[in-house]
């Protein structure tokens, strides 16, 4: 028995104090291995009485077991301290560039979206923003939107699940609404932004991005508009005469209301800017609606204002002639490397948004 002691007394505290997984073992060897001390201990249990072996054995397994329990505790803290060890010191940066260098690529769409805010904010427009899951009042019922409209069904909008009446909004106006409620006037704001409508073919996607522009004061009228709208193209395409015409529409939050066109080819599976090939819708516009006005706590009596909206993927395509809009959103990393813009160089009006500086594919 004192044999037996001797070894809790001594194997026991080495085994909380091995430093490394190397000492631990060669102290599971030396006591539980084939030359180990308890292992010796049990050949000699044939030598004994009956009764002594039954006494000795039973002590030598609660010893077995009280050592093996101690080796498999310290075991799994030695590993999971060498597992901590190694990680902090194997650690990689994965914000360093890849050797050799290769340099990434801003996608289209945001390369479009700072060209067009800094054409905008040269123009006085602030930036505004609102959330992408919207209420059926911001999306649609401060906007005039009838109960029967279509866009309020099913195969135009996406409704939360369970989300008591929420939608994917549908377009980027709910943001004029917010800003019309919150803002004091004037008001001349651009809202850029995602939105989703059921809606998939060449020049249409489920998610795609607009921006819209709100203008609200005492004096601005359609003639503002065309102003407005025709000095930002000419300044986004960096052309003198853009190629565009105005048709009467209707829109339920704007009256009187028109759609934009521009002019363009579609040569070669190309989208081009260019005179007598065709048109192609780009945005719609209008004067903001008396009901929109009242809606948002506005008198429309005093205060009138403008606004429009239009797609960004679009005028990527048109910009930069690309055929398809749904490529914008296939993570293909070539059309990415093609198409794609040079990071750090970011659009400025002062020294040119794309071709005359600035930017270079």
């Amino acid at each position: 028995m004192s044999d037996l002691t001797t070894i809790r007394e001594e194997v026991l505290p080495s085994l909380t104090k091995a430093a490394t997984l190397a000492e631990l073992e060669e102290l599971r060897v030396a006591v539980l291995g084939k030359k180990g001390r308890l292992t010796e201990l049990m050949k000699s249990l044939g030598a004994m009485s009956p009764e002594e072996r039954k006494s000795f054995g039973q002590e030598l397994n609660v010893l077995k077991e009280e050592i093996t329990a101690a080796f498999t505790e310290r075991k799994s803290f030695l590993e999971a301290e060498a597992i901590n060890e190694r990680l902090k010191n194997e650690t990689i940066d994965v914000t360093l560039p890849p050797r050799p260098f290769v340099q990434g690529r801003i996608h289209p769409v945001s390369q479009v979206t700072e060209e067009l805010l800094a054409i905008f904010s040269q123009m006085g427009f602030k930036l505004a923003e609102g959330p992408d899951i919207e209420d059926d009042w911001h999306n649609f019922e401060a906007l005039n939107f009838p109960k029967s409209h279509p866009a309020r069904q099913m195969q135009a909008t996406f409704f939360m699940k369970d989300g008591g009446g929420d939608i994917l909004r549908t377009h980027t106006s709910p943001v004029q609404v917010r800003t019309m409620e919150s803002q004091d006037l004037p008001i001349r704001i651009v809202a850029p932004g995602r939105t989703y409508r059921c809606d998939y073919d060449m020049t249409h996607t489920p998610m795609f991005h607009q921006i819209e522009g709100l203008v609200i004061d005492k004096s601005t009228n359609m003639g503002h508009l065309k102003g407005c709208l025709i000095d930002v193209f000419k300044a986004f395409f960096e052309v003198d005469d853009v190629p565009v015409r105005f048709r009467p529409s209707f829109f339920p939050f704007t009256e009187p209301s028109a759609e934009m066109d521009i002019g363009c080819s579609r040569e070669n599976g190309e989208f081009k800017i260019a005179k007598g090939k065709g048109w192609m819708e780009v945005l719609g516009c209008g004067m903001v609606h008396p009901n929109v006005l009242k809606a948002s706590g506005i008198n429309p009596d005093e205060y009138q204002g403008f606004a429009f909206g239009f797609g960004i993927d679009r005028m990527a395509m048109l910009k930069y002639g690309i055929p398809d809009l749904r490529t914008f959103f296939e993570g293909d990393i070539r059309r990415l490397k093609h198409y794609g813009f040079i990071p750090l160089d970011i659009p400025a009006m002062n020294i040119g948004l794309s071709l005359n500086g600035g930017i270079k594919r």
